[in-house]
């Protein structure tokens, strides 16, 4: 019998254990339980260290307590006080582990948070007073390949994805707009690099740095930092490369 290895990852100890023994009494379900998202990092990492990578995760849709709207963070981002988001991990486990699948479990049905975790490479969303009938369905079938939603979330859903698909299009063209000088600081700035450290790593002047940022500003329409952040993320622009080399012009400030 081919057995299916299950992380169950949720910050209510009650339910996570709970769904994890109702799991476990299934002749052909392994299932361990990790209570954050560092540490079902670290049980994924362990595992496929051994040779035994998990095949399924259910994840808490609340994990950590983050905020409705939370965008996904990719790779994993760990805040200061230790927590990953549920919709981050997914994103960060897709990247890392793409052989997983993932569902996640929610509270409630949002239309918004369930396109947002399809599109950080969710293969499910289902209620966590689901039937455990129904929840070993959505299991098999995203091992399949299959993508589960409830019936009553698929006409949210997809207006969701066409609108965030029609905001990413509007986004990437204009970033094609930026110089790639432009580019390579809007990537600082996604990195989370002040003026300072921008100039410090592509051996520019602060000065010139600081004309770069609002060039990269004005162009994209919007009016701060954190803005053009969020929409270099819709836009599919990474962070700079801070452990590669800096990115020089001859050597020379600018």
């Amino acid at each position: 019998m081919v057995r299916i290895r299950v992380l169950v990852v949720d910050d209510h100890r009650i339910f996570a254990e709970s769904l994890a023994a109702a799991l476990a009494a299934e002749p052909d379900v392994d299932v361990s339980a990790a209570g954050s998202g560092p540490a079902a990092l670290r049980s994924l990492e362990r595992a496929a260290a051994e040779g035994r990578r998990y095949d399924v995760l259910l994840v808490d849709a609340d994990l950590g307590g983050v905020a409705p709207g939370v965008r996904p963070a990719v790779p994993v981002q760990v805040g200061e006080d230790g927590l990953v988001d549920g919709i981050s991990l997914v994103a960060g486990v897709r990247t890392t582990q793409p052989g997983v699948r993932i569902v996640v479990l929610a509270e409630k049905d949002d239309p918004r948070r369930a396109a947002l975790a399809l599109q950080a490479g969710a293969s499910g969303w289902v209620a966590k007073d689901c039937s455990l009938s129904r929840l070993l369905t959505v299991i098999r079938g995203v091992l399949r390949e299959e993508t589960h939603l409830p019936p009553a979330l698929l006409t949210g859903v997809l207006r969701e994805m066409t609108a965030a698909r029609k905001h990413r299009t509007e986004s990437e063209r204009l970033v094609e707009s930026l110089t790639p000088r432009e580019r390579e600081v809007l990537r600082c700035m996604v990195a989370g690099l002040g003026r300072k450290a921008v100039a410090e790593r592509l051996y520019l002047s602060p000065h010139t740095v600081r004309t770069h940022m609002q060039n990269v500003l004005g162009k994209l329409g919007v009016h701060s930092t954190l803005a053009a952040v969020a929409l270099a993320r819709r836009a599919g622009v990474g962070p700079a490369d801070l452990a590669g080399d800096v990115v020089t012009r001859g050597g020379q400030l600018a």
